[in-house]
C-alpha cells in the first residue's frame, strides 16, 4: 500500500494472524512462515498481521522484528493488505518500527505506551505523535491485555487524530461495542480483534475481524465469516457453533500454544512458542486431537488431519 487513501480502501475483511513458527533452537523459521501466509492467501483471506500479540512479538529483539517485517513484506508483493504490529514498551521502538512498516507498505498497528498511571491526555498526545510517522497511517489497537483499556470516548478523539485509518478493537463489552460501531462506523475502519466472538461485533457493523485460530482453522472460520458478509446468521451461528470445544480449550490453555499445537496436527508449521509461553501440557494435547479429530469427522469444516 503506497499512501494512506489506499490503506483506507483495502483495510477491511478477515485478515488471519499469523503466528511466528519458531524451530527447535528457538530462530524465527522464514520457510515456514512463507507457506503458512501462502496458505491464506490461497484460500482468499482478506490480509494478514504479523508480530502481534500472539505472534509473540514481546519476546523478539529490535533486530528480530526488523527482519520480520522485511521478510513478510517480501513474501506478499502487497497481494494482500498487511498489519505489522509496531507496538513496544519503548517509544523508540515504536517510533522506528512504525515508520518502517509504512515504508515497507504494511499498516503499523500501535498499542498506548503500557505504563502505570498514564493519562489519556497523555496516550492522545502518543498516537498524536506516532501517526505521521507512517504514509500509510496507523491503526489503533485497543488491547486490554496489556493492562490499558481504551473508552469509547477517548476512541472518539483518537479518530479525529490525522493519520489513524483504523480501531482493532479488543474490548468486546457489548456496551462499548455498540458505542464504537455507532459513533465511529464510517470514519474509520473498525476490526473486531479476536475470533472467539466476533459474530456480535460484525452484525454491528464493524468492518473486520483479525483471527489467530484461523492459523489452525483457516477454512471453517473463513466460511464463518463470508456468511456474516453475505448476511446468512444462521449459517454463520452454525458454524461458529462447530469449533466452540475447540474455542474453549483456547480459553483454557492460551493462544497461541493451542494454535501451534493444532497446527502440527494438521501437518502445518506453526513451530514452537518462545520462554515463557510454554507448548500445551500432555493432558491438553490430548483433549485437543479429540476435539480437532471431530471437527475433521465433519465435512462442514473443511478441517483434515495429517497421517
Amino acid at each position: 500500500m503506497k499512501d494512506i487513501n489506499e490503506c483506507r480502501d483495502r483495510l477491511r475483511g478477515i485478515f488471519n494472524i499469523t503466528v511466528t513458527p519458531f524451530d527447535a533452537q528457538g530462530d524465527i523459521d522464514f520457510a515456514a512462515l512463507r507457506e503458512n501466509i501462502e496458505r491464506v492467501i490461497g484460500l482468499g483471506y482478506d490480509g494478514i498481521l504479523i508480530g502481534g500479540t500472539y505472534g509473540e512479538f514481546p519476546v523478539m529483539s529490535l533486530a528480530e522484528r526488523r527482519e520480520l517485517f522485511s521478510e513478510v513484506m517480501d513474501c506478499v508483493q502487497d497481494r494482500i493488505p498487511v498489519m505489522l504490529c509496531s507496538a513496544s514498551a519503548d517509544p523508540r521502538e515504536a517510533r522506528e518500527l512504525t515508520a518502517l512498516a509504512g515504508d515497507l507498505g504494511g499498516l503499523p498497528m500501535v498499542t498506548a505506551p503500557y505504563v502505570s498511571e498514564i493519562t489519556e491526555g497523555q496516550i492522545l498526545a502518543y498516537f498524536r505523535e506516532m501517526a505521521p510517522l507512517s504514509k500509510t497511517g496507523i491503526l489503533v489497537y485497543n488491547a486490554p491485555g496489556i493492562g490499558i483499556t481504551l473508552s469509547p470516548a477517548l476512541l472518539e478523539q483518537l479518530a479525529e487524530v490525522p493519520g489513524v485509518v483504523g480501531i482493532k478493537q479488543g474490548d468486546l463489552n457489548p456496551t462499548a461495542i455498540d458505542q464504537i460501531a455507532n459513533r465511529l462506523r464510517g470514519k474509520l475502519r473498525l476490526f473486531c480483534a479476536s475470533d472467539l466472538a466476533f459474530l456480535g461485533p460484525m452484525m454491528a457493523g464493524f468492518d473486520g475481524i483479525s483471527t489467530t485460530n484461523s492459523g489452525a482453522l483457516p477454512e471453517l472460520v473463513l466460511a464463518t465469516f463470508r456468511a456474516v458478509e453475505k448476511g446468512d446468521a444462521t449459517t454463520a451461528r452454525d458454524l461458529h457453533q462447530l469449533w466452540y470445544d475447540y474455542r474453549a480449550l483456547a480459553r483454557q490453555h492460551g493462544q497461541p500454544q493451542l494454535v501451534k499445537a493444532a497446527m502440527a496436527l494438521r501437518g502445518f508449521k506453526g513451530g514452537t512458542v518462545r520462554a515463557p509461553l510454554k507448548p500445551v501440557s500432555t493432558e491438553a494435547l490430548a483433549a485437543l486431537t479429540s476435539v480437532m479429530k471431530q471437527l475433521a469427522s465433519d465435512t462442514r469444516t473443511g478441517v483434515t488431519l495429517a497421517d
